[in-house]
């Protein structure tokens, strides 16, 4: 069988990438210090990581956010006029928290603990972003980051994010991220490190 290259162009995810979408988010975050958290039980993990990126994709992000992939990564960005509407409604909710099960209450108090820490200014936000291991060193999440970042440059915009994961941190910072707050999350959680980039303008590269 010919072996065939997986593309790191980004395009736009649409609600029928949700199966491709789902699975490089699982296998991305599979030893991410919060989805640990959330997902403590090892034999558990992957099912429930699969069920909680497919009902974020397709139930908040796919519908009022730039959400965007490559053959092995994704990323959801929501700008400043999705935000209001990206946040989960009661059924999206409810369905999350069956999936979580037994950490649904510690999820909703990290969620709730995140948004008190929610820039007041206009800002592109990055809500999740990862690459499967398996296709590391290809550039997939860079690309991904590129183009999300050049959208909120075009808009004047920075950009924010949260993560949970230090070694990722030196990668941020890379791009032009700077870490603004350091919160532990409430219930014995992991910590976050919430960045800002400013925007560039296209002399700044």
């Amino acid at each position: 069988m010919a072996y065939v290259p997986m593309t790191n162009t980004p395009q736009r995810a649409t609600i029928d990438d949700a199966r491709l979408v789902s699975r490089a988010l699982t296998a991305a975050f599979d030893d991410d210090p919060m989805m640990r958290w959330f997902f403590p039980d090892d034999a558990a993990r992957e099912e429930g990581l699969g069920r909680y990126f497919s009902t974020i994709f397709t139930r908040q992000y796919a519908l009022h956010g730039v959400c965007e992939r490559t053959d092995a990564a994704a990323a959801f960005w929501v700008p400043p006029e999705g935000q209001e509407k990206a946040v989960p409604d009661a059924e999206t909710v409810q369905e999350l928290e069956t999936i979580l099960g037994e950490r649904a209450p510690l999820f909703r108090d990290a969620v709730k603990a995140a948004a008190g820490h929610s820039p007041a200014e206009p800002h592109w936000y990055l809500a999740v972003i990862g690459a499967d291991p398996a296709a590391q060193g290809q550039g997939h999440g860079s690309a991904l980051l590129r183009s999300g970042l050049a959208q909120a440059d075009a808009a004047g915009l920075p950009a924010y994010l949260e993560s949970s994961k230090p070694d990722n941190l030196p990668v941020y910072e890379h791009f032009g991220f700077e870490v603004r707050e350091e919160v532990r999350l409430p219930g014995g959680g992991p910590q976050l490190w919430i960045m800002r980039r400013a925007p560039r303008t296209p002399s700044e590269g």
